[in-house]
């Protein structure tokens, strides 16, 4: 190859004004010139405000499991870019990557595309001639007018509502589902995962012309069964493992496979509930200490990980960093309900919020410091843990893509 990945993703962030950008006119020519305005498998497109990341590993450990290749395109990545891209053997090489965004570069002529559209449809390309079972999409922002609702999905799934990037999508629960389920295509199945929905889900959903798939309605879980639909009736599957990402969210990626007519077997639910992901409530042990990495940056995703965090016999260490841009006070006050240290640091990045405000939002009592970069804040946060004690790494992707690099920088 002419030129390095590193090369084309540099490129790539000048070739548009914006970061964001949305809506799909843009697109469609270029997706056409590129051959891309269709895939030759199933796609379920899945979009939500938390959760998406978690169904779309489970969906595509259960393919795995059953045997089927499946393609994977997620957003943002953590550590690598090839992150972004799952081919059926494993996440895409360089050279791979390269090739995809040449053809890109290629077909969109003058057209400007944004990071993530040039991105999209450089993974579409690669999976239309992957030979894959299966391709998983999932949703960067909102998902009506996202890159990825290009192509009409076979199932799409909507995880939850909640608000979060209110500028672009709407400053009610109401607005954002209009935006979130705009990824449904009339009479095809829309699986919704979460039991609290807005007050116009019924009504969007007719709208829409979806076939709903509800939890809580049309399929269920408790702590020992799923029950999922499948064709007219329900299957039962046993759960006697708690599911590490959530029971709700293995059950949601169950039912967007049946509902793509590949009904996961009877063993597979148990045999996929150990699934994890990187930066999930991730436990690792660096230098000694127990630390637990999660990307939650709102207040739904914040509540979540409360609950799951794992026993702490000592002292919990915060290392938080967080964008400017989220709900910083609120937060940070509800991590605060529970006593901790505090490591507040500021992600290397122009929209971080600046550690001055974390600080701020904290009780006066709660002790704080303040260090240059995410990776201080990990060392010191570590080497003043005794025994017993857990440091917790929070707030955003990019605190735990910069915590990550340390400990492996580190190991």
């Amino acid at each position: 190859m002419s030129d390095s990945l590193d090369t084309w993703l540099a490129r790539i962030e000048r070739l548009h004004p914006s970061e964001i950008e949305l809506g799909l006119e843009r697109l469609r020519g270029v997706a056409g010139a590129l051959g891309v305005e269709r895939l030759p498998m199933p796609v379920i497109t899945v979009a939500g405000t938390n959760g998406k990341g978690s169904v779309v590993a489970l969906i595509r450990a259960l393919a795995g499991a059953a045997g089927l290749g499946c393609c994977v395109y997620t957003s943002p990545h953590l550590q690598r870019f090839n992150e972004r891209i799952v081919l059926p053997d494993g996440q895409a090489g360089d050279d791979d990557l390269c090739r995809a965004f040449e053809a890109v570069e290629a077909a969109r002529g003058d057209t400007p595309l944004t990071y993530f559209e040039f991105t999209t449809l450089a993974g579409l390309w690669l999976f239309r001639d992957s030979g894959a079972d299966l391709a998983v999409l999932e949703v960067g922002l909102g998902g009506r007018l996202d890159a990825v609702n290009l192509l009409d999905a076979d199932v799409a799934v909507v995880t939850s509502v909640g608000l979060d990037h209110v500028e672009w999508l709407g400053d009610t629960r109401e607005k954002v589902a209009v935006e979130k389920l705009g990824i449904g295509r009339p009479g095809h199945p829309l699986v919704y995962g979460e039991r609290d929905a807005p007050a116009n889900l019924d009504a969007e959903l007719e709208r829409l012309g979806v076939v709903p798939l509800r939890a809580g309605r049309e399929y269920h879980v408790d702590d020992a069964h799923l029950m999922i639909r499948v064709g007219e009736r329900l299957r039962r599957y046993p759960l006697p493992l708690p599911a590490r990402l959530g029971s709700d969210n293995l059950a949601t990626a169950c039912q967007a496979l049946a509902a793509a007519g590949l009904a996961p077997a009877p063993d597979l639910p148990h045999r996929v509930a150990d699934t994890g992901l990187v930066g999930r409530c991730q436990v690792r042990r660096w230098r000694g200490a127990q630390c637990v990495l999660d990307v939650g940056h709102n207040l739904e995703a914040l509540s979540r990980l409360r609950e799951r965090l794992p026993l702490c016999a000592g002292r919990r260490r915060i290392v938080a960093g967080m964008m400017a841009d989220k709900p910083v006070e609120a937060a940070l006050g509800l991590l605060a309900e529970r006593p901790a240290d505090w490591y507040l640091a500021r992600p290397g990045l122009p929209r971080a919020a600046d550690p001055a405000r974390l600080a701020a939002a904290l009780p006066e009592s709660a002790p704080r410091r303040v260090f240059d970069s995410v990776a201080e804040a990990l060392a010191c946060a570590v080497a003043d843990c005794g025994a017993g004690d857990q440091v917790l790494i929070v707030g955003s992707f990019y605190t735990v893509a910069e915590a990550l690099n340390a400990m492996d920088e580190d190991d």
